[in-house]
């Protein structure tokens, strides 16, 4: 096995299109799916949402953005940590929990879909409209994840 070398200088990606500038119009659509979110879910669990899915998705550039947003806004860096372990944490509230599980599910759906079990858990906690936003939530980061990934949007490092 070989191990990496972390003084070894790994020259930045390049950035491979701006979207919003290349495609506004779309861009602009995914924005206000974000609008949208802000205004209809909690923002705590917003950023939990926003962290988690960018977790999965393997996004650096979100992970590093909503990190920061969440920290920023007083959220504790202990309970953003593990996120990446949320269903053995116990840091979280049983509605951050449901909100947390559809992430997941919404984020990583295949044939099966959202299992009921994760739906109704988000049914016991959550309104219908609630679930609708949360859902929505999800769509929307999943959107900019994959947005950020396929263009290799990275993280300033000088920030």
């Amino acid at each position: 096995m070989m191990i990496a070398d972390p003084t070894r200088e790994v020259p930045p990606m390049q950035q491979r299109l701006k979207m919003e500038k290349v495609a506004p119009e779309a861009y602009r659509k995914v924005l206000d799916l974000n609008t949208y979110a802000m205004a209809n879910v909690d923002p705590t669990l917003l950023e939990l949402v926003k962290l988690r899915a960018s977790m999965i998705n393997g996004c650096a550039f979100c992970v590093d953005m909503h990190s920061t947003d969440a920290t920023n806004a007083g959220e504790n860096p202990r309970r953003l940590f593990a996120l990446s372990a949320w269903t053995e944490s116990s840091f979280f509230t049983r509605e951050e929990r449901a909100a947390l599980a559809l992430t997941d599910a919404v984020t990583r759906i295949g044939e099966a879909g959202v299992p009921d079990a994760v739906w109704d858990e988000a049914r016991a906690v959550f309104s219908e409209k609630e679930i609708a936003d949360v859902v929505m939530a999800v769509i929307m980061m999943n959107a900019f994840n994959r947005i950020a990934v396929s263009t290799r949007q990275t993280p300033r490092l000088d920030a």
